[in-house]
């Protein structure tokens, strides 16, 4: 994408260099943005954790998917002229069809399978009686654009109506009466199969009086597989998102390295507003207690867990958990309502944002280690090498200055679970958006 910008923008000669399993996404991506032209090379994969010795043997060795040398690559990307095609008008199909053909139901279910059309679990099929009975449950039109999704930022938009948020509803079981949750997630156009190499998936949390209406699970067993509302949208919202953004293919369309089992229903539940000792979630993103909302969360990837608040260390288990997080995955806690009257109990945090802040003003590492972490090089340092704060402060610390890990805005507090104990995690993950459902009834 640098690459790309460079030379469209700038009208520099660039040539990209990436791992050979990037082929199709680096073929897919100069081609949506208009550049089939674009000159890039290919060297092996991994890159990490090699010498520079054989980093060197990289370059100076073979494109294994050429088979010609990369630096005669470069050379011929940079100095010859490009083959033509720039500027020509492409045009891509962003749309899956309306209809299939009639066929039995065994063969419709190997249809959509085949077509990578689902999560790979067996799914409802969307018949036009049950996708009309969806559509009952909305004042919106079927024909009416609910938004606009990708799996990545490099990809172009694809647009989607309430009709085809219906389909993928109906696919993954939800009841009708879920409908305008499902809604709302699609409304955010914020994927649930967003594709890096990271591995990442979402989490959903809904507040306000939807909850009780769809009969949301928000305490004992709300993260596991246990209530039907909490599966079924969760699902609801993986399966649209991979279908509406155009798919979420492995090597293609989705590149994560392990994949993530998050991914199946996006960490869907409620938050226990009635038992947390905090205002809800969503009061603090600017909706009254009497709104119906969802909350999207990305990047879940690691989580630490513990029992209770200890009386004598609680600072120092808090404190050694959050080191154990990778230093670019920002911190949502999910507390049970006994562990959240324990921190109040043990740190007088009788806000979410007192507790917010003891963990920004507690969060802290050497900054030598803080910059030694791979993602930090990655996404932080060329924000810091460009004087952005507090970036720019915490590179010219000394390796043995404890710096912050994140910033204040980052944490998250959501209260979750149903008090059969004082259990809590941290969830890494970014907090995206939340969203009205009552506009979508």
């Amino acid at each position: 994408m640098h690459a790309i910008a460079i030379d469209s923008k700038y009208g520099v000669p660039t040539v990209a260099l990436h791992t050979h399993v990037f082929e199709k996404v680096v073929k897919t991506v100069t081609r949506i943005h208009g550049m089939p032209e674009a000159r890039y090379a290919f060297v092996p994969q991994p890159v990490m954790g090699k010498t520079a010795q054989q980093l060197r043997a990289y370059v100076d060795g073979k494109d294994p998917l050429s088979g010609r040398p990369v630096m005669q690559e470069v050379i011929e990307g940079l100095t010859r002229p490009a083959n033509g095609d720039r500027g020509k008008e492409i045009t891509f199909d962003r749309s899956t069809p309306r209809w299939v053909e009639k066929d039995s139901e065994e063969n419709l279910h190997r249809l959509f399978l085949d077509n990578n059309w689902t999560d790979k679990l067996p799914i409802i099929l969307p018949t036009e009686k049950r996708v009309e009975e969806m559509l009952a449950r909305t004042s919106h039109k079927p024909d009416e654009v609910v938004g606009h999704m990708r799996s990545n930022q490099f990809r172009v938009l694809w647009e989607f109506t309430v009709e085809k948020v219906a389909v993928n509803a109906v696919m993954a079981g939800a009841r009708p009466e879920y409908f305008p949750v499902i809604l709302a997630l699609a409304a955010t156009g914020v994927s649930a199969r967003g594709s890096t190499t990271s591995s990442m998936a979402a989490m959903v949390v809904v507040n306000g009086p939807i909850r009780d209406e769809v009969k949301m699970n928000s305490g004992t067993g709300a993260m596991a597989p246990f209530n039907h509302a909490n599966a079924t949208i969760g699902r609801a919202y993986g399966l649209l998102s991979q279908n509406l953004q155009g798919g979420s293919l492995p090597g293609d369309s989705y590149m994560g390295s392990q994949g993530n089992n998050y991914m199946y229903n996006s960490v869907t539940f409620a938050e226990n507003e009635e038992r947390s000792p905090w205002e809800p979630f969503h009061l603090q993103h600017g909706f009254k207690a009497t709104d119906s909302t969802v909350s999207v969360f990305t990047g879940c990837r690691s989580t630490a867990f513990t029992l209770g608040v200890r009386e004598k260390y609680w600072r120092e288990h808090v404190r050694n958990m959050l080191r154990g997080m990778d230093a670019h995955s920002a911190p949502t806690f999910l507390l049970d309502p006994i562990a959240a009257r324990q921190f109040i109990d043990r740190g007088g945090f009788d806000t979410k944002e007192k507790f917010i802040q003891w963990i920004y003003e507690n969060a802290l590492m050497p900054a030598g280690e803080y910059w030694d972490y791979q993602l930090i090089q990655n996404y932080i340092y060329p924000r810091a090498t460009f004087g952005e704060e507090p970036y720019a402060s915490k590179l010219k610390a000394a390796p043995d200055e404890m710096i912050r890990m994140f910033k204040p805005e980052e944490i998250h507090v959501v209260v979750v679970g149903g008090e059969t104990n004082g259990y809590w995690r941290i969830i890494g993950c970014n907090y995206q958006k939340t969203v009205s459902v009552d506009d979508w009834r």
